[in-house]
């Protein structure tokens, strides 16, 4: 139902096509997105004329690109909305991410890639805007259920655009690039037609500099006490679990020769478990044991299987160990759930953005710092060489993250 409390300029019809525009927006992004990721160390590897070591740390600069454009340009994107409405921008949004998968297809050299990483983080932004059609179309008692199917799309599109990347792969590596850039097509070509405008113009508001300011959703953190100490250790989770979007498939080729298709399940498997788990055994395990009980298990849970991976002799112990992984999911719910009730009701909103900013920003830092070390002891230069030893540097960031947690909630209690 459209909300009844917002001047609004849409029917119900419009409101469910929009509702429904939405979700698939989202879905066909993450799903291009996931598809290019198999494949993307041989890309570089044949672009760049390099072996595995220095695709690894171009790869990792290709990610940082795309982090800093997606962290500078996301609130930039959910400001201009305010002020011209969602239609437009989520539609150039789209259209940009087709020009994006287009260029990295037709890339002769890495600084094209890199032009297409760029395109691709100013138009991520996509998923921003997309939650702004769902709050604009939701009731208020609806809204929550709105952005858990939101999340349900997102991770969908995860687990189902690695294992099909990996699958296309295997005709070339530039035919996950020309998918995604169809899929993109036809999103596109959808949304035109079936997009209504969801903000009205007397909802709408004049465009503020500073509501752009993608440091200034950090401010949040310094004005209320209790949310700093819990804001610490998930900047140092999240540069620990950056180490999987950065080197997974880089370490898989390095250590046991995955093909794109290997590299794809396994990402897809890795998904799909933390989503089992984050979906059915969230609630459960915090009305038994507790917020604080389960932010111990998840971030102990991660320190032990990034040492796991390290470890694994082979792909069969790496596939028992993404179930084990699952655990890992409770950390992020469990300390934002923290974090929340430490700020007002209305304050909210503005938690959610500094916590998306601090990721956003730990990728970036993740990105470059572990490619980079991968790269170095893949080098002949390393003084051991080893595609493991990313994985324990993140084990021991996990166990500082796990260790300052502890600390923190024994204070509290105290």
């Amino acid at each position: 139902m459209v909300a009844e409390n917002l001047a609004v300029s849409v029917t119900a019809v419009e409101a469910r096509r929009a509702t429904a525009f939405a979700l698939v927006a989202v879905f066909l992004d993450v799903v291009g997105f996931g598809l290019i990721i198999p494949v993307l160390p041989r890309l570089i590897e044949e672009v760049g004329h390099t072996g595995l070591d220095g695709a690894a740390r171009i790869g990792g600069w290709l990610f940082a690109a795309f982090s800093l454009a997606q962290f500078a340009f996301a609130p930039l994107a959910g400001t201009l909305s305010d002020r011209f409405g969602r239609r437009p921008l989520l539609l150039l949004a789209i259209a940009g991410l087709v020009v994006d998968y287009i260029v990295q297809a037709l890339a002769p050299t890495v600084l094209w890639l890199f032009v297409g990483r760029l395109i691709a983080g100013v138009c991520g932004s996509s998923y921003v805007i997309a939650n702004a059609c769902l709050a604009d179309v939701s009731s208020l008692e609806n809204r929550a259920r709105s952005f858990g199917r939101m999340t349900a799309a997102f991770g969908l599109g995860f687990v189902l655009g690695p294992a099909i990347g990996g699958l296309l792969g295997e005709f070339g590596t530039r035919v996950p690039f020309w998918s995604a850039a169809i899929l993109a097509g036809v999103n596109f070509l959808f949304g035109l037609f079936a997009l209504p405008e969801t903000l009205a113009r007397a909802n709408r508001r004049a465009f503020r500099w500073r509501e752009a300011n993608p440091l200034g959703v950090l401010a949040v953190f310094g004005r209320y006490g209790g949310v700093l100490p819990y804001a610490m250790v998930l900047t140092v989770f999240f540069l620990g679990t950056s180490v999987y979007p950065s080197i997974w498939a880089f370490w898989g080729m390095a250590k046991y020769g995955w093909p794109s298709t290997t590299v794809g399940l396994t990402l897809a498997a890795s998904g799909l478990t933390v989503a089992l788990l984050r979906g059915f055994g969230t609630g459960p395990a915090v009305a038994r044991w507790g917020e604080r009980r389960m932010a111990v298990v998840g971030l102990a849970g991660a320190a032990m299987t990034c040492i796991g991976f390290a470890l694994s002799p082979t792909t069969a112990v790496v596939v028992a160990m993404l179930v084990v992984n699952a655990v890992e999911g409770f950390a992020h719910p469990m300390l934002s759930a923290l974090m929340s009730k430490a700020v007002p009701e209305d304050t909210q909103g503005a938690l959610q953005g500094g916590i998306s900013a601090l990721m956003n920003l730990a990728m970036l830092a993740g990105a470059i710092f572990y490619t980079q070390a991968f790269g170095y002891f893949l080098s002949e230069a390393a003084p051991m060489r080893s595609p493991d030893v990313s994985f324990f540097i993140a084990a021991a960031l996990m166990l500082s993250a796990l260790s300052l947690f502890v600390w923190q909630a024994k204070r509290t209690e105290g």
